[in-house]
C-alpha cells in the first residue's frame, strides 16, 4: 500500500513540475522593470553590448540566469542582478521574455 501511494504520488509531482518549470508570464512582466535599464522594456536592447532576450528560447533564458547566479557564467553586473533571483523569478522572466518579439527564429 505504501509503494502505491509513493508511485501516485511520485507521478503527480512530476506533472506538475512541467507546469511550473514554463513561469508565469504576466509576473514575469511585472520583474523585468530591473531588465529594461540594459536590455530594454521589451527585451530589446539599443545598445550593441547587452544582448537582446526578446525572442530567445526561455530555456536559454532561465539557464543563463541560473548560470550567473551561480558563478558559472562571469559578469559582475549580472551576478549583482540575478542575486536575489529565485528558481520562480528566473522561470517568470524567461517566460516573458521568450514571448517577446525580438529574434527572427528560423527553426
Amino acid at each position: 500500500m505504501k509503494k502505491t501511494v509513493f508511485i501516485l504520488a511520485a507521478v503527480a509531482m512530476g506533472f506538475s513540475l512541467p507546469a511550473h518549470a514554463k513561469g508565469d508570464y504576466e509576473a514575469g512582466k511585472a520583474k523585468s522593470t530591473t531588465c529594461a535599464a540594459c536590455h530594454g522594456a521589451d527585451g530589446v536592447s539599443a545598445i550593441p553590448s547587452f544582448p537582446k532576450l526578446a525572442g530567445q528560447h526561455s530555456d536559454y533564458i532561465y539557464h543563463a540566469l541560473k548560470d550567473y547566479k551561480s558563478g558559472k557564467r562571469k559578469n559582475p553586473t549580472m551576478a549583482a542582478q540575478v542575486e536575489t533571483l529565485s528558481e520562480v523569478d528566473m522561470h517568470d522572466l524567461a517566460a516573458y521574455f521568450s514571448k517577446q518579439k525580438g529574434l527572427d527564429r528560423k527553426y
